[in-house]
């Protein structure tokens, strides 16, 4: 099979993305099933290794496949189970019940669901291709191609004395392999770490596997975190990182009030504790600006990460790291890692923010999304009132729910998939047994499917699954 016939319609990737699709759909085991490499299909389908990448960079955004470092991407098993089975891993479940057909899935979190600038990029593709033809292309770019490390040096540099330049830039192909290799970097096996919590599975289950010791720092009733708990473990725990949010804090959708935000990065400071910042939505609250850790803490001691899938959509999965520090050991394993990444498409990212047209889509999506977060209230209120309490989020895509009355949350979840509808646990979001009566539902979604029933499931389940 070849695709070269399909570029006069379509990109590659997009015709790869179809292929897959159907062979994933011939599995159908219960066991994981290894999926060909990316050069075993770049050979098979006659396209390069990097339209392969970003055809399993969808799916793995789409919960149909996972990665394994040093083995490849494996398919999801399609689980023929039913919808009231409580086997198996619950992510596992939860990524498998989302890709059956005619679900309506409130759990996942895209924020650029309803503004993506997917034909932005595409048409800018177009026109680079014209100017970068393939073969003047460098062969290798392991860090990312100038433009966009230079142009989020430049976004990133607030005053002279908190700036970044292009080569403290490093870009991978999505946001967990660039973890990956931050955490290899630091050496943080065995080290205690701590994270804010609520935190994205994402992270706690990278870390986890890394054997890091994850020390879970909980936000109050209050919308707050416990300092005086961070200093007790500061003193008393070898703390070697914070890993926390830059200005709201997602799921939860907390945004540190300014004094509090002080006195957390003068005890980073005072104790000299790293502070690894996530910008993954950095960009996304509501009322902007909202001041990012990073211009309080101190720059010797920062290390930031972020992805533009969450303010641009899946069709810029790329994960991104800047810093200052480790530069020859951070160089030698995105080198070692060896993404193949398409600098055409880097480069139309560039042109977006060059231009203001990221700027602009930002002024856009922002009340967007305050709105249908308005929305989202009003119905929460009419079908749970009684039942739920929640903060209104102040960024993102997703609402925080807690149960007033104690229930099986996972009881919860396995009668909304009855009734074919996806909710995130909260236990999702912790590692030690944190938020089990709380659950993450999405305010984006494609509106193919009746919201007010799906919460008067919701309502129906939570009345049945208590436990008190």
């Amino acid at each position: 099979m070849s695709l070269k016939d399909d570029r006069q319609t379509e990109f590659a990737y997009q015709a790869v993305y179809r292929y897959m699709i159907n062979l994933i759909s011939e599995v159908g085991a219960e066991a994981r099933v290894k999926l060909p490499s990316l050069r075993q299909l770049s050979v098979r389908l006659n396209v390069s290794i990097s339209t392969i990448q970003y055809a399993y960079s969808l799916l793995e955004k789409e919960g149909r496949v996972y990665s394994v470092a040093k083995s490849g991407y494996y398919a999801w098993p399609v689980l023929n189970k039913p919808p009231g089975s409580n086997g198996g891993d619950l992510l596992e479940r939860l990524y498998a019940s989302a890709r059956r057909p005619g679900m309506l899935v409130l759990s996942a979190d895209e924020p650029a669901l309803g503004a993506s600038l997917d034909g932005a990029l595409l048409l800018l593709e177009r026109e680079l291709l014209r100017h970068y033809p393939r073969h003047l292309q460098p062969w290798s770019q392991p860090c990312g191609v100038w433009e966009l490390r230079a142009v989020l040096a430049a976004r990133y540099t607030s005053s002279p004395t908190r700036c970044w330049q292009a080569d403290e830039v490093y870009i991978g192909a999505d946001l967990r392999g660039v973890l990956e290799i931050l955490i290899e970097v630091l050496g943080l096996k065995g080290a205690a770490v701590i994270v804010e919590s609520p935190c994205d599975w994402l992270i706690l289950r990278l870390l986890q596997g890394a054997g890091v010791r994850i020390i879970e720092l909980p936000f109050t009733a209050q919308g707050g975190l416990d300092l005086m708990l961070l200093e007790q473990l500061l003193i008393h725990e070898p703390v070697q990182l914070a890993l926390l949010s830059s200005g709201v804090s997602l799921p939860s959708g907390i945004a540190l009030p300014n004094p509090d935000r002080m006195q957390l990065v003068g005890l980073l400071n005072r104790h000299g504790c790293w502070l690894l910042e996530n910008d993954s939505y950095g960009e996304l609250g509501f009322e902007q600006p909202i001041s990012p850790l990073r211009d309080l803490a101190n720059p010797e001691r920062l290390m930031v990460f972020s992805t533009f899938e969450k303010m641009l959509g899946p069709e810029a999965p790329f994960g991104y790291l800047l810093s200052s520090h480790l530069s020859s050991e951070l160089q030698r394993q995105f080198l070692l890692r060896a993404f193949c990444l398409s600098p055409i498409r880097q480069r139309a990212i560039a042109r977006l923010y060059q231009s203001g047209r990221i700027d602009q889509h930002l002024r856009d999506l922002r009340p967007q999304l305050k709105e249908q977060a308005r929305l989202m209230s009003l119905r929460l209120d009419e079908h749970l009132g009684d039942q739920v309490t929640y903060r209104m989020p102040a960024a993102g895509a997703t609402f925080w729910l807690r149960s007033r009355a104690a229930v099986d949350m996972r009881q919860v979840f396995q009668r909304l998939l009855g009734r074919q509808v996806v909710i995130a646990p909260g236990e999702l979001f912790s590692i030690s047994g944190l938020h089990c009566q709380h659950l993450r539902l999405s305010h984006t979604f494609d509106g193919a499917h009746n919201l007010g029933n799906a919460l008067g499931d919701l309502a129906l389940a939570l009345k049945q699954a208590q436990t008190e």
